[in-house]
C-alpha cells in the first residue's frame, strides 16, 4: 500500500512538495492544507492524487483530523505553528518533517532547539516515529553536505557553513525569499559552537574573505543567524569527527542591504520615538521591501530587464587532520541559477533549490530510506546510508557536488584581515548560551 502524506501548508515549499508527491509511485494519496483554501483546492485540482482543505493550525484539533491514516505530515506553515503540529503528530503517531525550527516550546530558540532535540527525541522514539526538522536548502541539504564532508577527514577543528547570495537584478530586489524572516533573521543573535561550547556572536561579526573560481572575485562572509551551528555542536563528537567550532557565514546582496542598516540602529523591532511620533523602523523597511517573485510573468519580467550579476557560492569548509597531515576539505554544491532555473522549471534559484532540497527528505521518508528509524532529529542526523541517498536523488536534479582537498595552505593559515566596522553591538561579541 502506498503512503498518504499531509502537506501543511501551500506556499512556494508546501506547493513544490505537492507536485513531486504527485510524481512518486509510492505515494498513494496527499492531503494538501492551508488557511487559503481557495488556493489550496486549486493546488490540488492540478494534481491526481491530492485533495484540498481549509485549515487553521492555531486549532491543533483541526490538524488531527486531517492526520487521520497519515504516514507523515510535512510541515510548511510559519514557526509559529510548529508546537501545535508537532504535538498533533505525537497524538495521531505519524512521522515529522518541518522545513524550519519549530517556535514556541521555551523563552529562546537555544533552548527550545535543545528541548526537542532531548525531550521530543524521546517522545518520537516511544511512538517508533521519526520527526526530522531543519528540510531545506540551510538548513537542510547544508548540513547533508557537511556530514558527507566528514568522509575525507579524520579529526575536525573548525567548520564553516557558508551561503554567498550572489543573484542581483537590476531593480531593487534585495531578497529572493521571505523578507520578514530575512530581516528578522538579520537582528537575531547569531548562534556558534566556538572552543566545544554554544555560543551566541553578534550579528555581521567575524568577517572572513573567501575567492572562489566560479565567483571570481573576493567574498566576503559574516555572522549570521541560522540553525546549522547547533545541530553540528549538539553531535560534534558522535558525526562531526570531535568539531571544535562551527559557524554559519553569510554574504551577498542581502548582507550589504542589511549591515548599513544594523550599523544605524534601523533593524531593531523595538519601536522608538522620533519627534514625538512612535515609530517602528524594522517595520517600516519592511513595507517598504518587495516581495520576491513567485509567478512566472514576474519572473521573466526581472530576466527581462536584466540582471546585474547570477552567481552564488554554497560551501562547506572543513578543516583538521587526514592521515596525520593538516587538510582542509571544501564541498562546493552547484544547482541551476536564476535564469537556468526559469528556463527549465520556471521557478527562481532560491525556489529550486530550497523547494528541491527539502523534497528530497519527503522522498527518504515516502520510499522506505527512514524505515525503523525513530526520535527527533535534525537534518545533520540522517543515517548515513539515508545521507547518501540523499546525495544521489540530488544529482539527478542537478543538484551536484564537488569536492576539493587542500593540504598544508598557506593562504587560510596567514589570511589578512577582513574588513569589520565599529562596534556598534552593544554587546560582547561572543556570550554563552544558557540551554
Amino acid at each position: 500500500m502506498g503512503k498518504k502524506v499531509l502537506v501543511l501548508g501551500t506556499g512556494a515549499q508546501g506547493t513544490t512538495v505537492a507536485k513531486r508527491l504527485d510524481l512518486e509511485p509510492n505515494v498513494d494519496k496527499i492531503i494538501c492544507a492551508d488557511y487559503n483554501e481557495a488556493a489550496v483546492k486549486e493546488l490540488a485540482a492540478e494534481l491526481n492524487k491530492a485533495e484540498g482543505y481549509f485549515c487553521d493550525a492555531s486549532d491543533k484539533a483541526q490538524i488531527a483530523k486531517l492526520l487521520d491514516g497519515c504516514d507523515l505530515v510535512v510541515n510548511a506553515l510559519p514557526l509559529a505553528f510548529g508546537k501545535n503540529v508537532i504535538d498533533a503528530a505525537l497524538e495521531a503517531k505519524c512521522n515529522y518533517q518541518d522545513f524550519a525550527a519549530p517556535e514556541g516550546f521555551e523563552d529562546t530558540w537555544e533552548k527550545c532547539m535543545y528541548r526537542l532535540l532531548t525531550e521530543y527525541n524521546e517522545k518520537f522514539k516511544a511512538i517508533g516515529k521519526l520527526a526530522i526538522m531543519g528540510t531545506g536548502s540551510a538548513p537542510g541539504t547544508m548540513c547533508v553536505v557537511a556530514r558527507d564532508t566528514m568522509k575525507d577527514i579524520d579529526e575536525c577543528d573548525t567548520i564553516y557553513m557558508m551561503v554567498y547570495e550572489g543573484v542581483e537584478a537590476k531593480r531593487f530586489q534585495p531578497y529572493w525569499w521571505s523578507p520578514v524572516t530575512a530581516l528578522n533573521d538579520m537582528d537575531d543573535l547569531p548562534v556558534a559552537w566556538i572552543d566545544g561550547k554554544m555560543v551566541n556572536t553578534k550579528p555581521f561579526s567575524l568577517p572572513i574573505e573567501r575567492t572562489y573560481d566560479y565567483v571570481g572575485y573576493p567574498v566576503r562572509f559574516v555572522e549570521h543567524a541560522h540553525d546549522e551551528p547547533f545541530y553540528v555542536g549538539m553531535k560534534a563528537d558522535e558525526l562531526f569527527k570531535g568539531c571544535k567550532n562551527a559557524y554559519f557565514k553569510y554574504g551577498g546582496v542581502g548582507i550589504e542591504f542589511a549591515e548599513p542598516l544594523a550599523r544605524a540602529g534601523l533593524l531593531k523591532r523595538d519601536p522608538v520615538e522620533v519627534d514625538g511620533v512612535t515609530v517602528n523602523t524594522h517595520e517600516v523597511i519592511l513595507n517598504a521591501l518587495p516581495q520576491p517573485p513567485k509567478f512566472t510573468h514576474e519572473i521573466e519580467e526581472i530576466i527581462k530587464e536584466g540582471l546585474v550579476s547570477d552567481t552564488g557560492a554554497f560551501v562547506v569548509e572543513a578543516m583538521g587532520k587526514k592521515d596525520g597531515k593538516e587538510v582542509r576539505v571544501e564541498s562546493h554544491l552547484f544547482a541551476p541559477g536564476f535564469v537556468e532555473s526559469f528556463e527549465k522549471f520556471g521557478v527562481t534559484g532560491e525556489q529550486y533549490l530550497t523547494g528541491q532540497g527539502g523534497f528530497l527528505f519527503t522522498k527518504l521518508f515516502v520510499n522506505g530510506h527512514l524505515d525503523g528509524e525513530s526520535g527527533f532529529i535534525s537534518s545533520a542526523e540522517l543515517p548515513e546510508k539515508a545521507n547518501d541517498q540523499y546525495l544521489k536523488y540530488a544529482e539527478e536534479l542537478d543538484i551536484t557536488i564537488e569536492r576539493r582537498i587542500v593540504e598544508d595552505d598557506p593562504y587560510y593559515k596567514n589570511q589578512a584581515p577582513v574588513k569589520e566596522y565599529k562596534e556598534w553591538w552593544e554587546h560582547p561579541t561572543i556570550t554563552p548560551v544558557e540551554l
